[in-house]
This record gives C-alpha cells, structure tokens and sequence, in this order.
C-alpha cells in the first residue's frame, strides 16, 4: 500500500526522533514516489553538548533529511522549549490543524501513543486530535516507550537501512547517546525484520487505518 500514498507527514517531538522512529521507513517511501514533509517541534537548544553552536541540532537535521531526499521547502522547524511541550499543547495543536488543512497527507507518522517523553507524548496525543480523519502509525523510540504494540510492519531492504543510518549519523552532536549506535539501529530492524519473516523492518502501532 505504500506505493499508493502521496503526502506522508512524519512529526517528530525532536529533531532526530523521525530518522530514529521511522528512517528506513522514510527512504522507502521516498523511493515509491511519495513526498514527505518531515516537522520538527524543537532544534533542542537547551540540550545543545557544551562548546556546539546553539543551532547545532538545526543544521544537523537539515543535513539528515536532505540524505534521505527529503525536499528543503518540505522540512519544518519549529522552536518549543524541549521538555516543555505541556505548556505549549494548544500551540502546537493549533500548528497541526494547519498542516492538515495545507498538507492534506495520506498518512502521518507520530510517536506512540505510550510514548513517555512529556514532549513525544504531546506530539502524539495532539497529532491523534488533528489528524484524526487520516491514516496515523505510531513509530517505535524503545528508551522511552512503556509498551509498543507491534501490529504493522514495514519490510526494509539493506539501501533503506543503510539510508537511516547514513541520516543519523549526520546528528554527530548526538553519537555519545548508546541508542544512537548503528549496532543498536542494525538490531533493533533485525529483530522486527525477524518477527514477520524478513530480514529488516520497521515497527509501528496501527491508531488509525483507513481502508
């Protein structure tokens, strides 16, 4: 079915979390024709290592995302406060109600909705809200998911795997996190690849399925 969607919108709590949740994923779609938006709500300033520029995580996605072919004009940035996405809920709801009416996308990718980053957990309830009418899959971001029903798949090949890597590792301000390893990112697809006879995949949770 994915060679039938043409507007993909993946949101992503923080700059990196779409290529984490959803890389592979991403680059499969792209490669069947379909045009992603990617919208990030915060370039992480206040978690910025010491010593880097203040948009380090800005500039880290722009490159990210034009490896995985996504257009410049379809990359969004917006700048809440991370950690702070409570406060903001309305905004932000407000924000996706827009890129609904402007967009009008086949299927938005989100965190799951067990997600329990405060941040993922906003961009997830709030995405459900204004997308509600449209395809929605939750992406997988194990360190912070409590449980994560796997019930859709998307099989990988090794060029989307290595697509998802090569993005990630653009986020050079990030390589000390353990979960940043492309010996976890191999795994993590091994395993879900494993759980329905491939040799790669990506898991989601199915929130809303349209047929």
């Amino acid at each position: 079915m994915l060679e039938n969607l043409k507007n993909v919108l993946v949101l992503a709590p923080h700059t990196d979390d779409g290529e984490f949740g959803c890389g592979g994923t991403i680059s499969k779609l792209i490669e069947q024709g379909a045009n992603v938006y990617y919208v990030a709500f915060s370039s992480c300033e206040e978690s910025i290592p010491d010593g880097l520029p203040k948009d380090t995580l800005a500039q880290e996605v722009v490159a990210a995302t034009k490896l995985l072919k996504i257009p410049r004009d379809n990359l969004i940035i917006y700048e809440f406060k991370v950690r702070k996405f409570p406060q903001y809920r309305q905004e932000i709801l407000e924000e996706m109600v827009k890129m609904n009416r402007d967009l009008a996308p086949d299927l938005v990718l989100l965190p799951s909705k067990n997600d329990t980053h405060q941040d993922h957990n906003v961009v997830s309830a709030e995405g459900f809200r204004a997308f509600k009418k449209t395809r929605i899959l939750g992406y997988e971001v194990p360190w912070n998911n409590l449980t994560f029903v796997t019930n859709c798949f998307v099989d990988l090949k090794e060029q989307n795997l290595k697509d998802k890597i090569t993005a990630l590792e653009c986020y050079q301000s990030q390589k000390h996190r353990d979960y940043a390893s492309e010996t976890f990112v191999r795994s993590l697809a091994t395993v879900r690849g494993t759980q329905v006879g491939r040799q790669y995949a990506e898991a989601f949770e199915m929130i809303r399925w349209i047929l």
